[in-house]
């Protein structure tokens, strides 16, 4: 039972509020606070609301919003903010449009929300919606909200006006802001403007420096990543988990797998980091990519967890790409009975089929998948012309241009095969 001696004020129960670790302590402040008749004190409102949210108590955060008598923007962002913590992001914009003034917070909460929960086009959308209003001005939590949604779905335009709007009004790289843009430039593989902020940025902490490193990675820039490492090892943050996964997928090369191995022993005896299954995830990887299909395996089976189906889908892509046709069948077989109903184990093991010209085993393999229900997950990919996001879905022949592009992109994957004949790299899904 929770005794108060004192009459506490609205900042007190406001904190007390805060300071809940549990829904049963939480029913018992929010009943002192019926007795004591402070619900109608929006501060505290605000707080109750916020709590039951975190809590996933939304239903009975939405009936204190409902009974309070008083009710100012920071109410309506609190329940806005738990909606979309819980997924309901179609409730939290009825919510949203019907909030009688909003703010730079309520603002970036709709906006947030929508991306967190991968409603990214919508958030693009509502930045649009509120820059039309003079009234408006977008704070650094919005705007980087905004280019994380870009980041996404490749709004390249929406983008570079975010940009010029956040020069030409002097905004400070601060980290939200300039880690987002970082994010946003790599994800697009452009990673000469996101150097530029990194070095423009007054501070940095670990997530800056891991979105740096990720990016040089992901777009082939192995050595500048490790080099980004080692800089920051001697002046940066400490690094994290994170990090680790960044680094270690700057090692996706054969001839960095002594370096991989280095680094997945220093990031615990250095840094006390526990390696996750990511990062057992990416030494496979680069076994895999590398031909020591295995070696791989043997290091699958000596890991303190369970394999997951990215683990199983490296080996089994090793295997297709260096010809392992039995050892791909086996791990073929064993990724479908570790994940039976995922549509993307049965098209790497029939494209491994197809690969060896054994189109019997092609027809099996579908045909399992059929028998068993499996829904296809179509592969889409999108670009964005004129402001409009154009989503391309696998096979697609609706649009009346699809031979050219088909033509275009023919064209593009053998130019990527010589590329990586000739560079002795390794590339993946080309088609």
């Amino acid at each position: 039972m929770l005794n108060i001696g004192v009459l506490p004020n609205s900042c007190t129960f406001a904190a007390l509020v805060k300071a809940c670790d549990s829904l049963a302590l939480l029913q018992q402040v929010h009943g002192q606070i019926m007795r004591l008749g402070c619900l109608s004190d929006v501060y505290v409102v605000s707080s109750v609301v916020s709590v039951y949210s975190k809590f996933g108590a939304i239903g009975v955060a939405r009936r204190v919003f409902d009974e309070s008598s008083r009710k100012n923007v920071v109410c309506w962002t609190s329940l806005i903010t738990g909606y979309c913590s819980n997924g309901l992001v179609n409730e939290a914009r009825e919510l949203f449009d019907a909030i009688p003034e909003r703010n730079d917070v309520s603002n970036s909460a709709m906006v947030s929300g929508y991306v967190r929960n991968g409603c990214y086009n919508e958030g693009i959308e509502v930045f649009r919606e509120l820059k039309s209003c003079e009234s408006m001005k977008p704070n650094g939590s919005l705007l980087a909200s905004v280019l994380n949604a870009c980041a996404a779905v490749g709004a390249f335009v929406e983008r570079k006006r975010i940009h010029s709007y956040i020069d030409d009004h002097g905004f400070e790289y601060e980290l939200q802001l300039g880690t987002a843009l970082i994010d946003f430039y790599a994800k697009c593989g452009w990673m000469e403007p996101a150097e530029k902020i990194f070095e423009s940025m007054p501070s940095k902490d670990v997530t800056t420096w891991s979105a740096m490193i990720m990016g040089l990675a992901i777009n082939g820039k192995n050595k500048m990543a490790l080099e980004m490492f080692s800089k920051m090892e001697k002046v940066g943050p400490k690094p994290n988990a994170v990090t680790f996964i960044g680094v270690l997928t700057a090692c996706n090369h054969k001839s960095l797998l002594n370096e991989a191995w280095w680094l997945f022993g220093h990031m615990s005896k250095k840094y006390g980091i526990t390696p996750s299954i990511e990062h057992y995830g990416c030494i496979v990887d680069i076994l895999a990519r590398g031909g020591r299909i295995e070696e791989a395996l043997k290091f699958v089976n000596s890991m303190p967890m369970q394999p997951d189906r990215a683990i199983w889908g490296s080996l089994l892509n090793g295997c297709l790409m260096h010809g392992h046709v039995e050892l791909g069948q086996r791990v073929g077989k064993h990724l479908i009975e570790f994940e039976p109903h995922h549509s993307g184990s049965y098209v790497l093991l029939a494209n491994m089929y197809a690969s060896m010209g054994r189109w019997e085993f092609v027809s099996k393999t579908r045909k399992l998948m059929k028998d068993k229900g499996v829904p296809v997950i179509c592969a889409w990919s999108f670009i964005e012309i004129d402001q409009n996001i154009h989503k391309f879905v696998v096979d697609d022949k609706s649009r009346s241009y699809s031979g050219e592009i088909s033509l275009v992109l023919s064209l593009l994957g053998k130019e990527l095969l010589d590329f990586s004949i000739a560079k002795d790299v390794f590339l993946s899904d080309i088609a």
